[in-house]
């Protein structure tokens, strides 16, 4: 077995299961503050628990998608090196709670999200927006287009999928700078589900229309959570591009910076994270796919899916917790 089998093979064995440790106990932090109004805290501790639950892993890890630069977090920021020191070398993007927002008012669709990958392999994206679009697994390539226009893109997935374009519906951020995109998605007759805040878990949906009932997903949000999402469509062969907005000087030095050559280059799941890749995200709030954190009398349950790219196996698991010191 040569040395990338043997990495394949450690991802595989070490981190499939163990991983989910980590976004359990994130999310079961920040849902202990779900609905107090309060993002920081909420936050702070979700990232708390994700880091020494990392810290626990047989991993020499490198953070390429955190919580921002060193000055900004103290913790899990990027380049920060988590893990025991002993095992396979890994790139990790994470977001300890993903929809602060939404914890901090007790709606749907909060995550703890995290991952992994072999080291080199995930993008290193700077902190601005990406252009999106994302549709979930099945399709043959082209069926979407970053440059078409949404009529475009909606007729070419309905076709697609063998359906009217009434029959589609599309998930977009509610935001001001959507207002266009929102009016030619409703022109062509399709659906839209808004969402207030999370666009990973926007993207994620995708992958199953049938229990989410969003077939694609269209618009601008963070490049760090892009990364995120194309993890996980890389493990159920979703499709996505992706497009960094680099409308300034500075920023465009600062993506140089961070290894960018070409500012205006779309980037498809596969560029944005390579290799075998493990993807894990627990509920923290109920939501269209994962159920929330529930505290019972004598136990914690928590609701997970766990993904893999190099096998395409989805793995849910739901938990119940009666160890509660550990959390």
């Amino acid at each position: 077995m040569n040395v990338a089998q043997n990495i394949v093979a450690g991802l595989d064995r070490i981190l499939t299961m163990e991983v989910v440790r980590v976004t359990e106990r994130a999310a079961v932090a920040a849902a202990r503050l779900r609905g107090r109004g309060d993002e920081k805290a909420a936050d702070q501790a979700a990232v708390d628990a994700m880091r020494q639950e990392l810290n626990r892993l047989a991993i020499k890890g490198t953070v390429v998608i955190g919580e921002g630069e060193r000055d900004e977090a103290p913790m899990l920021y990027i380049g920060e090196e988590v893990g025991s020191g002993i095992g396979p070398a890994v790139d990790i993007a994470l977001d300890p709670l993903e929809g602060t927002t939404i914890c901090a008012k007790n709606l749907p669709n909060a995550l703890a999200v995290i991952a992994i990958a072999e080291k080199g392999s995930l993008l290193f994206a700077p902190d601005v927006y990406m252009d999106k679009i994302a549709i979930g697994p099945g399709y043959d390539e082209g069926v979407i287009d970053i440059d078409a226009s949404p009529a475009e893109n909606i007729a070419s997935l309905a076709k697609a999928k063998g359906v009217a374009v009434s029959e589609i519906t599309a998930c977009i951020l509610d935001r001001p700078r959507h207002e266009r995109l929102i009016e030619a998605v409703r022109a062509t007759g399709a659906a839209i589900r808004l969402i207030g805040d999370g666009d990973v878990a926007g993207v994620i949906h995708t992958t199953d229309p049938e229990e989410t009932g969003i077939d694609i997903y269209l618009g601008t949000g963070g490049a760090p959570e892009g990364v995120l999402a194309a993890a996980a469509l890389r493990c159920t062969g979703g499709q996505m591009q992706g497009r960094l907005i680099l409308d300034t000087q500075e920023k465009v030095a600062r993506a140089a910076k961070m290894g960018i050559a070409d500012p205006k280059r779309i980037y498809r799941a596969e560029d944005m994270a390579r290799g075998d890749v493990l993807f894990a995200a627990t509920g923290v709030t109920d939501g269209n796919m994962l159920a929330g954190v529930k505290f019972g009398s004598n136990y914690i349950t928590t609701h997970t899916i766990v993904l893999r790219s190099s096998s395409r196996t989805v793995r849910e698991i739901k938990a119940r917790h009666q160890d509660l010191e550990k959390f």
